[in-house]
């Protein structure tokens, strides 16, 4: 699934990283705890589904490998996040849908859990 499919899909909107919404995501992760974030250990491209929405979440995401970033429940991506995001090749996406709701919609649509 592309990045393109996953905002259309989730009336969301790329706020950082435009040029890669062609880029595919094999699976996906849902957590606020960036302490889990960090156990993830894996090879695939996978985004981070969080209502977390701060610079340390892009900083953990970068240790993690992690390039794509979805927020939910409306969650805003600040400045400070989008030049970081740039600075790491990530992409930010925004959703007005909760997390649950965006999680259930990506995995009937076929995107795989980590776990």
């Amino acid at each position: 699934m592309t990045i393109q499919d996953i905002v259309t899909n989730i009336s969301g909107v790329i706020v950082e990283g435009e040029k890669h919404k062609i880029d595919p995501v094999e699976c996906a992760f849902a957590s606020d705890l960036m302490s889990d974030v960090l156990t993830i250990n894996t090879t695939k491209r996978i985004m981070l589904i969080t209502g977390l929405a701060n610079t340390q979440t892009i900083r953990t995401c970068e240790m993690s490998e992690i390039k794509v970033i979805l927020f939910v429940r409306g969650k805003k991506v600040s400045e400070e996040m989008k030049e970081l995001a740039e600075d790491n090749e990530m992409v930010l996406i925004e959703t007005p849908l909760s997390m649950y709701r965006t999680s259930g919609v990506l995995f009937n649509l076929g995107l795989s859990p980590v776990y």
